[in-house]
């Protein structure tokens, strides 16, 4: 795992100010999430903190495997990172913060911090390219 790909990756997501993260439950249905940004820490890991919704956490506890995207869609640059959720860690939480109160109270809102090591680093393109991890 090249650590320059993640430094790219999280410069990426600071440029375009978004990214794009996808699980799949232990019976491979598919589920998309997005966040704004990437931290880059030690070694091989990221984070990625954002309001994620309970269908992100429930796959993640589920099946740790995911995919995180970003792409800037000006140049047509952007990186595939492929890894595994090592830790998901709350940090904070909204209760009750809706204008419209539901017949069923709703599920508390919680800012959650996904901690990943990335296992490989591909690039991410509309133009043609390769599966092959990039160096």
């Amino acid at each position: 795992m090249n650590r320059t790909m993640i430094e790219r990756m999280v410069e990426v997501s600071d440029r375009v100010g978004f990214l794009f993260i996808a699980t799949a439950d232990r019976n491979g249905v598919p589920h998309m999430a997005s966040a704004r940004r990437a931290e880059q820490m030690a070694g091989d890991r990221i984070a990625v903190t954002e309001w994620f919704c309970p269908g992100t956490v429930a796959n993640l506890r589920e099946n740790p495997r995911m995919s995180i995207v970003v792409w800037d869609s000006v140049s047509d640059t952007g990186y595939q990172l492929i890894g595994e959720a090592e830790k998901i860690e709350d940090v904070a939480m909204l209760d009750g913060f809706e204008a419209v109160r539901a017949e069923t109270p709703p599920v508390p809102q919680i800012e959650r911090r996904l901690i990943v090591r990335g296992r490989e680093v591909y690039a991410f393109r509309q133009r043609p390219h390769s599966d092959t991890p990039v160096e």
